[in-house]
């Protein structure tokens, strides 16, 4: 395991390139990624771990990309499903992302990252009545901040994937997340156009 980490370290770009690049060998070399988790603590973990250790009401494999550790566990994205008791995958890594373009499945599971809308988290019908009511309340306001914001946002919705943070800023479903329109925007050879039509819409 240590001589495993070791390499990895070293090598961990090259797997991912692979991933992303080789169509033939993909679920072969996504067995060899490793990543840290919201519950692996300092260790890392396998796909197939992660996999054997989910939930079953689980809709998939949670991941959800940033900049650094730090930045992803304090995300409020997190909160509904560390509440729930579901693990999340933490990924830093730039390259992380064109290896989530690739890596659609593992193992029959999907992988669905949290910071995109359309994220489903199995509810009771008590949860499912009670949030229909409280949205129903507020689509007044919703239409208000809307106007307010313009076009800066696509639309606003309440959501119950959060549990402290009173909002958060979700990307749609197609299209870039918010960690790789940074990625892109620091790219100095970016494709302006490829950046209108891919860039995360809020």
């Amino acid at each position: 395991k240590e001589k495993y980490a070791k390499f990895y370290e070293q090598f961990s770009k090259n797997l991912k390139l692979g991933v992303h690049e080789d169509s033939t060998n993909r679920a072969k070399l996504a067995d060899l990624l490793r990543y840290h988790s919201t519950k692996s603590g300092d260790d890392t973990t396998t796909l197939k771990e992660y996999v054997a250790r989910m939930d079953e009401k689980q809709q998939g494999i949670y991941y959800i990309t940033g900049e650094s550790r730090k930045a992803v566990e304090s995300s409020p994205f997190l909160e509904k499903l560390k509440k729930r008791g579901f693990e999340c995958l933490l990924m830093t890594d730039p390259i992380d992302e064109y290896v989530t373009q690739q890596l659609k499945e593992y193992d029959g599971k999907k992988l669905i990252a949290v910071t995109k809308e359309g994220l489903e988290i199995d509810e009771g019908e008590d949860e499912k009545k009670k949030f229909e009511e409280e949205k129903a309340k507020t689509e007044s306001l919703c239409k208000l901040i809307k106007e307010v914001l313009d076009d800066k946002v696509e639309k606003v919705v309440v959501s119950n994937h959060m549990v402290d943070s009173p909002c958060s800023l979700v990307t749609s479903a197609f299209g870039w997340t918010a960690n790789m329109t940074r990625i892109m925007q620091a790219q100095a050879l970016r494709d302006n156009t490829q950046m209108g039509y891919m860039a995360a819409k809020k």
